[in-house]
């Protein structure tokens, strides 16, 4: 089976996950570089999750949603997941 990214996500699942990780970035007003350092991510590596290139891994999806100071279930309903 073909490992998942972007480019292999015809539904569009990870685009609204990278999606609602960004409006709600920048609803709360932190920077990309921020959200990055407070969840122990590589900046570039954010911005490949927020624009729907990577599949990101449930901890990092975890430590994101610390970092917006939500629950990752309401990340995920956000994105209607």
């Amino acid at each position: 089976m073909a490992r998942i990214s972007g480019k292999l996500d015809p539904n569009g699942r990870l685009v609204r996950l990278g999606e609602a990780i960004r409006d709600e970035r920048q609803r709360i007003g932190i920077s990309q570089e921020a959200l990055a350092d407070e969840a122990g991510l590589d900046r570039s590596h954010l911005g490949r999750i927020e624009r729907g290139e990577r599949n990101v891994t449930l901890l990092n999806l975890v430590r994101i949603a610390d970092g917006l100071g939500l629950r990752t279930s309401d990340i995920l309903s956000r994105a209607e997941l």
